[in-house]
């Protein structure tokens, strides 16, 4: 299918061919008719793609505070390919999408095939979308005009939040889509608008729409022009839709309003707000969050659970409806609003319209349409033969899953072990798309069974979100081949059984075990195989301090969540289980655990006795600073200590023959975790983690997470 995708790294627009989505639980799958180019939103995006990397940081100084941390800790080299990576991953531009359901997904109620529906979907022809974010469009209004509905939403939340009464004046400062239909909005509502701008076409369109109109190109004196319309009084509300890195819009809003009036920012704007414009006058300043509540609530938009109408009335959903009867009753009117129509296959002169000095309001992209197959969910890559690099002997792997950690470590930890890059499996097809041109695959699909029927696929590496691992890893041993998982292995005891079962019947139909491995990868790490060969010598008992500085990740986050992520000691801390596990040589016995009184209970003291009487604990912590490293292993042996910090720097203290291994980058043993799996399937050989241990170390970490629930 086709869809609209940019680079950060140099802006450029490209209509490229990407699979189409399946459908997913609590989603509709969408032949799109057609979509809306937001102006303001998409030449953001487009400007901070084609900007240096000088007015990129300048545009993003969260980001670059982020950049300078993770340098402190992983040096520079790492941090600049992390860099290189975010940017090399193309971003899916779109989010006003009217088209017809084609299928529904399980659990989902209200919705059946052949509806026309609007949705915050991208600009593809086929887009899975949860069904929250989606509402049926009335028969009376057109797919052109419905093309409007989430940017009317937006407009819709922010006059929502200024909460206008009948008879009030209001300023909307920015006549772009937003600003107009913003004006329309109000103007529905028994207000009395002035509207703010440069553009003298767009100026007309808001007289058109009921508007007095202030002209900031021919000089005319907005607040001035504020205390006239309003009798003196000042202005009840501002609503700011402008896009401008200036501050002059909230600094002329303040003066625009009376006293305890209020000022809801809908656009992005310059925030160096001088106290004695709020102070004197007790002014109420909000930012308005898109379109509605429910927005980025991962339990509203992902696991569709609604909001009771009883307690919030209007959700995100619930305001794309009203848009829309807006529309079908014709109190917004849309249609003056379009001043451009392109078929998909021409997006790119769309884009060159945006981005360019000539005149234009809404952009329409139209689609033909597209035949839903299962081979529409497959691309082969043509570039891959030529790139791969590995020789054709080489075992073939396939991924599923190719976020942020699979295209920036693994994959090339694989391809570097000499792998081939036979498919690559992601859920909406665009992520998956750029691995496959980046590092070599045949083919990218967003059809995982593909990859477990596919003759040509040796091995199978899943790097999906955690919940969905024990499936996987229970497919591909059925499928008969090897696999690889990036921790954990699952979630649950449950899972865990029903994975060891799996693995003995795989191991009866093929007459050998397969290889199974979890991306366990710091017992790797040359400086831990260091340690591992010292303490070889060691007769005694040994006790190890590990203290991982892990940092705070808000509830919210989906690594937080015992079903999809199984919480971050499960997901995570799993990882220093291993690897204690490791150096000691010998079975976990018992284990004991304290945990900080939080609402996330991710810091953690876990302690471990071994059957060889060594001990071991484990500090995951979230409270920390981010100054401190961020892992640090400590190891007491018969008079003797090793110090390892993060990975980089390793000292020995009492040590015959042995001071320090200092490495220029951190070294976390990825590629060395990648090789020898690669190295285990190519000669058939046994796996290098043995499959008791990580069975073991699982079941440890599935019983920690359940103590701390």
């Amino acid at each position: 299918m086709k869809q609209i995708l940019q680079s950060l790294k140099t802006g450029a627009t490209e209509v490229a061919d990407v699979p189409a989505p399946g459908v997913k639980r609590g989603q509709l799958l969408i032949q799109t008719t057609q979509t809306l180019v937001s102006a303001g939103t998409e030449r953001m995006l487009v400007e901070f793609g084609k900007a240096n990397w000088i007015e990129k940081a300048r545009q993003q100084p969260d980001k670059v505070r982020m950049v300078l941390d993770k340098i402190k800790t992983d040096g520079l080299q790492p941090t600049i390919e992390a860099v290189f990576n975010k940017l090399d991953q193309p971003l899916p531009l779109g989010y006003c999408n009217v088209g017809r359901v084609a299928e529904v997904g399980a659990g989902v109620a209200g919705f059946e095939a052949g509806d026309r529906v609007i949705s915050n979907g991208k600009h593809a022809e086929v887009v899975s979308v949860p069904v929250n974010l989606c509402a049926k469009v009335p028969d009376g209004v057109s797919d052109e005009e419905a093309a409007f509905t989430v940017l009317g939403a937006i407009a819709l939340q922010g006059i929502r939040l200024a909460n206008p009464t009948l008879g009030e004046t209001v300023v909307v400062t920015g006549l772009g889509l937003i600003g107009l239909v913003t004006v329309q909005l109000l103007r529905a509502h028994g207000c009395r608008v002035l509207g703010l701008d440069f553009d003298k076409d767009k100026l007309a369109l808001a007289r058109s729409f009921g508007a007095e109109v202030v002209d900031l190109a021919a000089g005319q004196d907005p607040v001035a022009a504020a205390q006239a319309y309003s009798r003196g009084r000042g202005v009840d509300a501002v609503i700011v839709t402008a896009a401008t890195k200036s501050s002059e819009p909230m600094h002329q809003a303040a003066l625009m309003c009376r006293k305890r009036g209020r000022i809801v920012l809908v656009g992005v704007t310059g925030l160096e707000l001088s106290r004695a414009d709020f102070f004197e006058k007790e002014l109420t300043f909000q930012v308005s969050c898109s379109y509605g509540p429910g927005r980025y609530d991962p339990n509203y938009e992902e696991k569709g659970n609604d909001y009771p109408v009883g307690f919030v009335r209007w959700t995100e959903q619930r305001n794309f409806e009203a848009v829309l009867d807006m529309v079908a009753d014709g109190r917004l009117d849309v249609k003056p609003l379009i001043s451009h129509r392109f078929g998909i296959a021409d997006a790119q002169q769309a884009y060159e319209l945006v981005g360019g000095a000539a005149p234009s309001w809404g952009i329409l992209l139209q689609y033909p349409g597209v035949a839903l197959t299962r081979e529409g969910r497959t691309v082969q890559v043509v570039a891959a033969a030529a790139t791969s690099g590995a020789a054709s002997s080489a075992p073939a792997v396939s991924f599923i899953g190719s976020g942020n950690y699979a295209s920036a470590v693994l994959i090339p930890a694989f391809k570097e072990a000499g792998a081939r890059l036979r498919s690559v499996a992601s859920s909406t097809g665009v992520s998956g798309l750029a691995a496959a041109r980046k590092f070599g695959f045949d083919e990218t699909t967003t059809d995982t069974e593909r990859v477990f029927a596919d003759e040509g696929t040796n091995a199978i590496v899943v790097t999906t979100r955690h919940d969905t691992h024990a499936h996987f890893v229970h497919k591909a041993l059925e499928s008969g081949r090897d696999v690889f998982v990036e921790k954990p292995l699952c979630l649950t005891r449950d899972e865990l059984s029903g994975i060891e079962r799996a693995f003995k019947q795989a191991t009866l139909a093929r007459g050998a075990a397969p290889v199974l491995m979890v991306g366990f990868n710091r017992r790797f790490a040359p400086q831990v195989q260091k340690i591992k060969s010292l303490l070889a010598g060691v007769q005694g008992p040994k006790s190890f301090i590990m203290t991982v500085n892990a940092g705070a990740i808000p509830a919210s986050h989906w690594t937080q969540d015992a079903e999809i992520g199984g919480g971050r000691i499960v997901g995570e801390a799993c990882h220093f289980v291993d690897l204690l596990r490791f150096l000691a040589g010998a079975r976990i016995k018992e284990w004991r655990h304290m945990a900080l009184d939080s609402a996330t209970r991710d810091s953690v003291s876990v302690t471990m006795s071994f059957d060889d009487g060594s001990i071991g604990t484990v500090h995951y912590f979230a409270n920390g600073s981010k100054a401190f490293p961020k892992e640090r292993l400590e190891v007491f042996a018969e008079g003797r200590v090793l110090q390892l910090d993060n990975f980089r720097k390793l000292s020995g203290f009492g040590w015959p023959g042995f001071k320090k291994m200092n490495l220029w980058r951190q070294d976390k043993g990825q590629k060395a975790c990648a090789a020898a799996f690669i190295g285990a399937v190519a000669r058939s050989a046994g796996a290098p983690i043995p499959v008791d241990e990580i069975f073991e170390v699982s079941r440890v970490a599935i019983e920690i997470g359940e103590a701390l629930r």
